[in-house]
C-alpha cells in the first residue's frame, strides 16, 4: 500500500475544489502508514485520539455502560476517517475504545499535524470540513434513530446501508449498536429471513 490510496481519498472528498499535487504531497507527509491485526486497538479508553484514515478493513468503536457491559457506538468500514472527536479536539482522555475487527491498514496523523495542515493547506481545510460534516450527520442520524425508529427499522436500515457489518461484526456487538438484546436481535433476524 502506498500513499496514493490516501491522496485519492482526499481528492474524492474535496469535490468542490481542485487539489494540487503539491498540496497532496504536503498532506501525505504528515500521515504515517499503520497496520492493525484483528482485535488490535487504534484507541483505548483513557488515551488521546489520533486521526486515522482507514484504507482497508473494518473497525468498531465501543464504550462501557454503568454495569461494565460493552456498548458498540459505531462501525467503521474502509474509506472512513476514524477518530474520537471529543478526545481529539479537546485533548482529553477518550471514554471510547476503537478496535480492529478485521486486519486493517491505513494512515495515522497526530493532532499537531492535522492542526498544522488545517491552518496552512486550504485544500486540507476543505477536506477536514467535509469529514466533520459527514461524521456529524451520521452521529445525528444515529441519535435520532434511537429515538424515533423501532428496533426493526434500525435493523432494516443497517442491513440496507451497511450489510458488510454482518460479515465482520459479532452479533452481540450489532445488538448493542442497535440498542437491543441479543435475544431481540435473533428474533428480528428470524422475522426478516421469513420475508419474501
Amino acid at each position: 500500500m502506498n500513499k496514493q490510496t490516501l491522496t485519492e481519498f482526499i481528492k474524492a472528498n474535496t469535490p468542490n475544489i481542485m487539489v494540487s499535487q503539491k498540496a497532496l504531497e504536503t498532506i501525505a507527509e504528515h500521515f504515517e502508514e499503520r497496520t492493525f491485526a484483528k482485535n488490535d486497538f487504534l484507541l483505548k479508553g483513557g488515551k488521546n485520539s489520533g486521526y486515522f484514515y482507514l484504507a482497508d478493513g473494518f473497525m468498531r468503536a465501543f464504550t462501557y455502560d454503568t454495569e461494565g457491559g460493552e456498548v458498540t457506538t459505531y462501525f467503521y468500514p474502509k474509506d472512513r476517517v476514524v477518530f474520537e472527536i471529543a478526545s481529539f479536539f479537546l485533548h482529553i482522555p477518550s471514554t471510547e475504545y476503537i478496535q480492529a475487527i478485521t486486519n486493517c491498514k491505513g494512515y495515522l496523523a497526530s493532532f499537531d499535524s492535522i492542526n498544522l495542515l488545517f491552518h496552512t493547506v486550504p485544500e486540507f481545510r476543505e477536506f477536514a470540513r467535509m469529514m466533520l460534516v459527514r461524521e456529524f450527520v451520521a452521529y445525528k442520524q444515529r441519535t435520532l434513530a434511537m429515538i424515533n425508529k423501532s428496533a426493526e427499522e434500525r435493523y432494516s436500515e443497517l442491513l440496507n446501508k451497511n450489510k458488510e457489518i454482518f460479515q465482520h461484526a459479532q452479533l452481540k456487538h450489532i445488538a448493542s449498536y442497535l440498542g437491543v438484546t441479543d435475544t431481540s436481535l435473533s428474533r428480528i433476524r428470524s422475522e426478516f429471513s421469513k420475508r419474501p
